[in-house]
């Protein structure tokens, strides 16, 4: 048995790809174990499991005492949504990378508070106090949320930083998604983040982002592979690139990929080559597979990058 670990946001359609890989590969079977990107992280650098996954590329300080080398690939696109809880403004709210900056700051501390307002003519919005909701230390969640706050806020930047464990200056730490997503549930005020098919899942309302062109855009399956419209152009071989605040009218800017980490050598060929067949099946039928899931594909160009990546493995 192949025995992977990852980020908790693609787990359900790592559940699902390897649930179906497993039909059709009838002596390789593989657990995946949903313990987030940092902790992955770390297992794989010291030569823990066959495979690690997260939502970030490696830190540069962590490939470099990692015990062999190891290769990042792109496996699917992902969003990550910002979930609320106002009474009486169930859809729709819109926010900027600023105002949600200033949220996550504790500089913007109510809901009706002109920054929002300005954003949403036509809506009530109530005097309500903002609850912040993040995730705990070690979150592909994190990194990806701040990755994407950093880039539209230098205070942001400075302040709380781009990192899986960033310095959070205000709000209250959850481990698992399932437990934000009930913190905001059950928090009149609340604010969160998760990947999209989470949200999707927890009825919660989803917020518009403002996106580098300055449009207001709903994240879909559609809005998160716009937002990697043409990045294969600017992909190095080693795949580590960001995605959030990306170009394009259409773009939702709080779009990354979700990666699988490798070893590039082992002492057992055989258990790598049932990870470089689990890849390939990935990058082929399970992009298929992920579509039917709500999942945003990788582009074909990217895939056949990948692939020829692979053939040198």
């Amino acid at each position: 048995m192949l025995v992977g670990t990852g980020s908790s946001l693609p787990a359900p359609l790592y559940n699902a790809w390897t649930e179906e890989f497993s039909k059709q590969h009838k002596t390789i079977s593989i657990r995946y174990l949903p313990i987030g990107t940092g902790e992955s992280i770390h297992r794989i650098v010291t030569g823990n499991g066959d495979f690690g996954g997260g939502d970030t590329p490696i830190p540069e300080e962590e490939l470099k005492r990692s015990r062999v080398p190891l290769l990042e690939f792109p496996m699917i696109l992902i969003g990550v949504v910002v979930i609320y809880h106002v009474p009486g403004v169930s859809t729709g709210i819109k926010l900027t990378g600023p105002v949600l900056a200033d949220i996550f700051l504790g500089k913007t501390k109510k809901w009706n508070d002109p920054g929002i307002a300005k954003s949403n003519p036509g809506v009530t919005l109530p005097p309500l106090p903002i609850i912040v909701v993040h995730r705990t230390e070690g979150k592909g969640s994190n990194y990806i949320f701040s990755d994407y706050l950093s880039k539209v806020s230098r205070e942001f930047h400075s302040k709380v930083g781009r990192s899986t464990s960033p310095k959070w200056l205000v709000g209250n730490a959850f481990s698992r998604t399932e437990e934000m997503i009930e913190e905001v549930k059950t928090k009149p005020g609340a604010i969160g983040y998760t990947e999209l098919n989470w949200a999707a899942k927890s009825g919660l309302p989803i917020a518009l982002i403002r996106n580098a062109a300055g449009e207001f855009v709903n994240p879909s399956a559609e809005t998160i592979a716009a937002a990697a419209t043409g990045i294969e152009s600017k992909m190095t071989e080693d795949f580590r690139i960001s995605l959030t605040n990306g170009a394009g009218k259409e773009s939702y800017p709080i779009s990354s990929f979700t990666w699988i980490y490798v070893p590039a050598k082992s002492t057992d060929s055989a258990r790598t080559r049932a990870v470089i067949t689990f890849v390939s099946w990935a990058l082929t039928s399970g992009q298929q597979l992920a579509a039917t899931k709500g999942y945003a594909p990788l582009p074909p160009r990217l895939v056949a990058k990948v692939h020829a990546k692979l053939a040198t493995f």
